[in-house]
């Protein structure tokens, strides 16, 4: 190598080729090779290193194994790296402003026809004139206009073809926005921060979110990829990071353990702390911590989570650029068609000022959209967004009895406890539920105070006028994002930029202890303009305790809009708002089995999967004078779409007369039949019970063509009908759900001798009261503020009760927490006004009685 630098002029320089800081990693890094490579570490033969030795060293161990010439060429190589990102030189998209137009007198002129067509009557109030004014002319200083023009040309898009769409978080800051038509949130229903959205300080773009119906947000998407084509637009990156989960999978595959082990291990990990594993959960899941298999394993597992696991795409954030996009990063094809990302996250975007649009996609835009066609096809009447009524007291009173299933933002066990004691009557109202309950509002104990002063049990107080103005709205608790901006900037003197930065600080204080260079400026400033030292550190520890959860009130109100529509819908018109709810799945909280029994408590008549009359989709049908629910194909488990498009388009055509006519006729194989037959779907086609069109369908096959001409006919033996029992596991194996009798209600007469009693007698309890109660789990959480809480919801055939289990009590009965269908709970009753939950003490895996349903125990005792 000496001879090969003499000759060429290259010089020297030493490298360790340094894969880990320290040698202990090397099991660790072996086993990344085999995952990377999707093999074991006992097959990986070659590729593993021989030794250890690639790994960091001091400067005294260095200098002993290389001479110090070839250790001081690294200096010269890091001095003559001189570049800058400050070098990469970025423009906004700007060639869909019309001729005669700059851009900012296209941007005035939208704006302006907007104001207008908002205000149609003419009477554009004067602080939204101002408003207006204010922010054309700081987006005009900041050279702005192309940001605001892409994101209204995409959204004009959306509207054009019919795609609902909401711009969200603090785009609902400017009155710009609004009359733009890129969010609904009318500025003169909130309190306006502009400086929340953009401020001269800040120096860099604004971030506006839009909300696109989650079923069509791709067409959004691929009209960006069209316009802009694929070398100007890309997706940001995300990197995602190990969890428990995807480290236990990923490490037991590479180190050759058995599958049922690593299952095993996998049902454990939603009891780790952070990334601790606990020998006893271990010990509970039958797997030998003494065998160095299983102790080697865990330890590579704690020290992998929290590593980069991959490099995926970010959830909507779209990058574009007037120049080709590869002359700023490298980009590359997503693994999805038709997409392209760029090699870098959202961090580094922001870190450049680069322009983003968030693209999102929100399933409660798409169940508002099916529920306003519902309506129209079943009632002609046309609804929008705009035109739903306001202010409806029915509406509140219903939000305000926690009868929120279903509905956007409070369908949720917290939101649910909160709705009775809060009891919204007005839009204002929602806007404070949707926030409330966050995090920050809960670790700065802010939602206690507001609670009190709401119902007055507490007086509220201000030291002047000027905070009066910040905290009116809240009863004096800060309570949002922009409250702390204005608080620092008229109690202690701090300029809108330094607010927003403080603003930033709070959102990372966790992670870089950011906050304390603001303690002394926000305390000192406010004890300068006379306020007590008490107030000011009270203030201070409230915006601690805000931390990284903090809530924009912009955010809250897009959000708060969507809460008062879906609740609108589900008092209004029921049955449209749950036939949309049920076509829209994966959506919300709640299966489809708890928002038909939600619907069926309602009064709405429920008509079961039937393949003369069902479509694809769940469906309206007359039912006097209200609507009736078809339940759609889409319920039945192992039906695809295609399948049951077919099936649809081939009864328009001729109605079906047998199951023989319908495999024919449809090209459903006999798999797909038998699973219609199984989910009670062809009884009306039989004209019997599910067990005689199971029997009938067996021995359909596809024709054969040389066999068309044989005719072979066989008596068909009369079948028993099924048990009530049959019937119910039948249908949850087949759809999920019943419309016959519920579980629990076949098994009430053994959960009797146990004491177990039914939601129904949980409701006339008192608090304190020790009870047993019993039902299949619907939902199990555990909120990252609850202090490892697990909150559980148990079902019966009365309706629901709710579980708080404290960490003690799961760690305990671990296995029957995490792993029943069925769950028994005993404990104590807590209630607080309408509010009530049971305060568990023991928990019983009940699920072998659902076994014990059909399959009764041979006993011989």
């Amino acid at each position: 190598l000496r001879n090969v630098s003499a000759r060429t002029g290259i010089p020297l320089v030493a490298t360790g080729n340094v894969h880990m800081h320290i040698r202990s990693r090397q099991k660790l890094r072996d086993t990344l090779t085999a995952i990377r490579l999707n093999t074991t570490i006992q097959e990986i033969g070659s590729h593993l290193n021989a030794n250890a030795e690639q790994h960091l060293r001091t400067l005294v161990l260095l200098e002993k194994i290389y001479p110090k010439t070839l250790l001081r060429e690294s200096i010269n190589i890091s001095k003559s790296c001189i570049f800058s990102l400050d070098e990469l030189h970025y423009s906004y998209p700007h060639e869909f402003i019309p001729d005669n137009f700059t851009k900012t007198s296209y941007l005035h002129q939208l704006t302006k026809q907007g104001m207008e067509k908002r205000w149609s009557s003419g009477h554009i109030p004067e602080t939204i004139k101002q408003q207006v004014k204010r922010e054309l002319a700081l987006i005009k200083e900041l050279g702005y206009e192309p940001y605001f023009l892409t994101v209204y040309d995409i959204v004009n898009f959306a509207r054009k073809n019919n795609i609902l769409c909401q711009g969200r978080g603090s785009a609902a800051n400017s009155a710009v926005c609004y009359c733009l038509g890129i969010t609904e949130v009318d500025p003169t229903h909130i309190n306006l921060l502009f400086e929340r959205f953009i401020s001269r300080e800040r120096n860099e773009p604004p971030d506006i979110d839009v909300d696109f119906e989650n079923e069509r947000r791709e067409e959004v998407m691929q009209y960006i990829y069209r316009k802009y084509g694929r070398d100007r637009a890309a997706l940001a990156s995300a990197v995602i990071t190990y969890r428990p989960r995807s480290a236990t999978r990923d490490v037991g595959k590479a180190l050759g353990m058995h599958c049922d082990q690593v299952n095993q291990m996998t049902k454990d990990t939603s009891y780790w702390s952070t990334n601790k594993i606990l020998p006893k959960r271990i010990r509970q899941g039958a797997l030998d911590l003494n065998s160095s298999a299983v102790t080697q394993a865990l330890q590579i597992i704690e020290e992998l989570i929290g590593f980069p696991r991959h490099l995926s795409q970010h959830t909507g954030g779209f990058v574009l650029s007037h120049e080709p996009l590869c002359d700023l990063v490298p980009i590359e094809n997503a693994a999805m068609t038709e997409r392209t990302v760029i090699q870098w996250d959202k961090n580094d975007i922001a870190a450049l000022g680069l322009l983003k649009v968030d693209c999102l996609a929100l399933g409660m835009l798409t169940v508002i959209h099916k529920s306003f066609d519902l309506i129209q096809k079943q009632r002609k009447r046309t609804f929008t967004m705009a035109t739903v009524p306001t202010n409806d007291p029915f509406v509140y009173k219903m939000i305000s009895k926690a009868d929120t299933v279903g509905v956007f933002q409070i369908e949720s066990r917290a939101q649910m406890a909160m709705l009775p004691r809060l009891r919204p009557q007005c839009f204002y109202d929602l806007v404070i539920e949707v926030a409330i309950v966050r995090p920050g509002p809960i670790q700065g104990d802010m939602v206690h105070h507001y609670l009190k002063r709401r119902q007055g049990k507490e007086s509220v107080t201000y030291p002047n006028e000027d905070v009066r103005h910040v905290l009116e709205r809240t009863l004096g608790v800060p309570i949002f994002q922009e409250q702390v901006i204005k608080l620092a900037m008229l109690a202690a003197d701090f300029s809108p930029g330094e607010a927003d930065n403080l603003r930033r600080s709070i959102s990372a204080w966790r992670k870089h202890n950011d906050l304390q260079r603001y303690e002394k400026k926000l305390v000192d400033g406010m004890r300068n303009r006379g306020y007590s030292e008490t107030f000011s550190y009270q203030i201070y520890h409230q915006i601690l305790g805000f931390g990284e959860y903090g809530f924009p009130e912009s955010h809250a109100a897009s959000f708060a809009l969507l809460t008062y529509i879906s609740a609108w819908l589900k008092y209004h018109e029921p049955a449209a708002f749950t036939c949309a709810l049920l076509n829209s799945q994966p959506i919300g909280f709640y299966s489809p089995s708890q928002l038909i029994q939600d619907a069926r408590r309602h009064g709405i008549e429920i008509r079961p999967v039937d393949v003369t009359i069902s479509d694809w989709n769940c469906t309206l049908e007359e039912a006097g004078n209200n609507s009736a629910l078809r339940l759609g194909l889409r319920l039945v488990k192992g039906i695809s779409q295609k399948s049951g498009v077919n099936l649809t388009t081939a009864r328009t055509q001729d109605a079906f007369y047998d199951s023989s006519d319908l495999m024919h006729r449809t090209q459903l194989n006999q798999a797909e039949l038998r699973t219609l037959a199984r989910a009670g779907a062809l009884k009306m086609l039989v004209n019997s019970h599910r067990h005689q069109a199971v029997w009938n369908t067996s021995g359909l096959w596809p024709s054969i063509p040389m066999f068309k001409s044989m005719q072979i006919s066989e008596g068909i033996p009369t079948i028993r009908p099924p048990s009530d029992a049959e019937n119910t596991c039948a249908d949850y194996a087949s759809m999920g759900l019943t419309l016959g009798t519920h579980p629990l209600a076949l098994l009430r007469s053994r959960l009797m001798k146990f004491h177990i009693v039914t939601n129904t007698e949980v409701r006339q309890c008192r608090s304190g009261d020790k009870i047993r109660v019993a039902g299949l789990v619907v939902i199990r959480q555990r909120p990252s503020t609850a202090k490892k809480v697990t909150f559980v919801t148990l079902e019966d055939e009365t309706g629901n009760v709710n579980l708080i289990v404290w960490k003690t009590i799961a760690e305990k009965y671990g296995q029957a927490l995490t792993n029943s269908t069925l769950l028994g709970a005993s404990g104590v009753i807590q209630r607080t006004g309408k509010v009530l939950h049971l305060v568990t003490q023991h928990l019983v895996d009940y699920t072998h009685m659902l076994d014990d349903l059909i399959n009764h125990p041979r006993n011989f005792l």
